[in-house]
């Protein structure tokens, strides 16, 4: 224990005088005032300050840096008057104070120069060179807070702005679609002048009639099943005239081409004459109306006992039962024509054929069609190009999925898929009785709440599972409302102008009216007469 305890005694002897102590300590405390006056220096001096500024990032013109989101930093003071003094710009400019506005414009160019600069030298702005801006504009801004451009005026008028702009837009757009679907439905008046003259030439002439009836008895590949059938529901003779022209200029074997017209009453002379006055390298072509058909009548259509409905009438031709509120496209009086609903009764119509492939008259032909013919559908009735590349090609888009029947049968997230160029094996739609399927839907659609427009919805709940998916370049869509990509059109086989901008309109998309052009011969004397060109 003695031992221990001299051991502690040790140091003690060995102990250094207060005053050495003392001095030590003060030279240490000489040379850390002299290393933080140096660093103080070296920080004051920007030209070799070692702190890089190639982090900075661009943000709306405006250098963003470390510097910058300092809480202390005048750039980032500068930055807020200027995203500040530009909303001020707009309110200023809405209640007609310009002059206010000029001034604010231009102390918001002077700071924006300022930021430029010192990006552009990579140096941070100092107070000296930024406090005169900063002055300049924090006067505005509170001339602007004077004028009562507060924050809550500010949202209250650019709300009302909005609201004002939001009213004006659908203002316009029911003003566009209203004219445009007016456009759309139109006659031209070299269309109606050419079935005139085709119709006077019709009854006038004996010889064409008979020529007529020469050609359809002669006919024997109206039911012969080894010919390619194409069948056409239209009451437009040239554009009927373009799709069969099209389809012959474009085929291997026109011999063997037999096209199914089917019109109304008021345009059958003018096809007939058609028709039987041009030849189109072989094909055969058959007009009928539909209103010699005895099985089409308001006992077996759902269309045509829904049309003796009173409401159904106002609906689709007064157009006053529901104040405007329905679009004008979903009133449009055509959706009931049995031009268009024909398609869902094909079998009745060709009882003796097997398989046909149905054309819309708003298309052109630009490829040989017979490989349709050997394309197998697995069973499926329906062989149609799929339109689901984007989402609002899907059924929820077309159907009413707060319907139960919609809800409980149809997946809301099932393809879509396009009328226009569809291949219908007729053997399996008399197998499942599709047509049959068509009435149930259609009788449950009388108050218009399972689907609004057209034949596609309909088609979309008849077809479900029964239809096959075919190679998209078989039928390129879009060309009558938007643009398609010109690769598309290359390689397609039919190119359809479904929309409102159909070829033979003066609306129709420039750019691609040759497309359809290319296939009317505009030298005829009938066409000249009634002044195509």
């Amino acid at each position: 224990m003695r031992r221990r305890g001299l051991d502690f005694r040790r140091p003690v002897r060995k102990r250094f005088p207060n005053v050495v102590w003392w001095t030590v300590c003060g030279i240490l405390v000489l040379v850390l005032i002299v290393v933080l006056s140096r660093e103080g220096q070296i920080e004051s001096k920007p030209t070799i300050s070692r702190k890089p500024y190639r982090r900075d990032r661009i943000m709306e013109g405006v250098t963003v840096t470390d510097e910058m989101l300092s809480s202390n930093s005048v750039t980032r003071q500068l930055t807020d008057q200027i995203s500040l003094a530009k909303a001020f710009v707009v309110i200023a400019k809405e209640s007609n104070n310009l002059q206010f506005a000029w001034e604010l414009s231009a102390q918001i160019r002077n700071s924006q120069a300022l930021l430029s600069n010192a990006a552009t030298r990579r140096t941070p702005l100092t107070v000296g060179e930024s406090e005169t801006a900063i002055r300049d504009m924090a006067l505005l801004l509170y001339q602007a807070q004077q004028l009562h451009y507060d924050s809550a005026t500010m949202l209250m008028r650019l709300r009302a702005k909005i609201q004002t702009l939001e009213e004006q837009m659908s203002s316009a757009n029911e003003k566009s679609s209203k004219y445009g679907q007016i456009a759309a439905e139109e006659v031209p008046k070299s269309l109606y002048c050419l079935g005139v003259r085709l119709t006077t030439e019709w009854f006038g002439n004996p010889n064409l009639q008979k020529k007529h009836r020469e050609r359809k008895q002669m006919d024997a590949k109206l039911k012969d099943n080894s010919m390619y059938h194409f069948c056409i529901f239209s009451d437009n003779i040239l554009a009927s005239s373009v799709v069969v022209n099209s389809t012959a200029l474009n085929s291997k074997n026109p011999d063997k081409i037999v096209f199914h017209l089917v019109t109304d009453e008021i345009n059958y002379a003018a096809m007939k004459a058609w028709f039987t006055v041009n030849s189109f390298r072989g094909v055969t072509v058959e007009v009928q109306k539909f209103e010699d058909f005895k099985w089409l009548n308001a006992s077996y259509v759902p269309v045509l006992k829904q049309l003796q409905d009173s409401e159904t009438q106002s609906y689709y031709f007064s157009g006053h039962n529901d104040d405007g509120r329905t679009p004008i496209k979903f009133r449009n009086p055509k959706y009931l024509s049995m031009l268009n609903h024909l398609r869902f009764y094909i079998p009745e119509v060709y009882p003796a054929l097997k398989k046909v492939v149905f054309l819309d008259d708003d298309i052109v032909v630009e490829k040989d069609l017979s490989g349709l013919f050997s394309i197998d559908l697995n069973g499926n009735v329906n062989g149609a190009v799929e339109t689901c590349m984007e989402t609002f090609h899907r059924y929820h888009k077309y159907l009413n999925y707060s319907h139960p029947l919609i809800r409980a049968h149809f997946d809301p997230d099932a393809c879509g898929w396009a009328f226009g160029m569809n291949v219908f094996d007729l053997v399996e739609w008399r197998k499942r009785n599709v047509t049959g399927i068509y009435h149930y839907w259609q009788e449950r659609n009388v108050d218009r709440t399972l689907w609004k427009l057209g034949t596609l919805p309909p088609g979309l709940l008849t077809f479900y599972g029964l239809t096959e998916a075919l190679d998209p370049s078989w039928h390129v869509l879009g060309l009558g409302y938007t643009n398609v990509d010109p690769q598309l059109i290359e390689k397609g086989a039919v190119l359809h102008f479904n929309g409102n901008s159909k070829p033979w309109l003066k609306i129709g998309i420039e750019k691609y009216k040759p497309l359809w052009e290319k296939y009317i011969d505009y030298s005829h004397p009938l066409l000249q007469q009634c002044n195509f060109h």
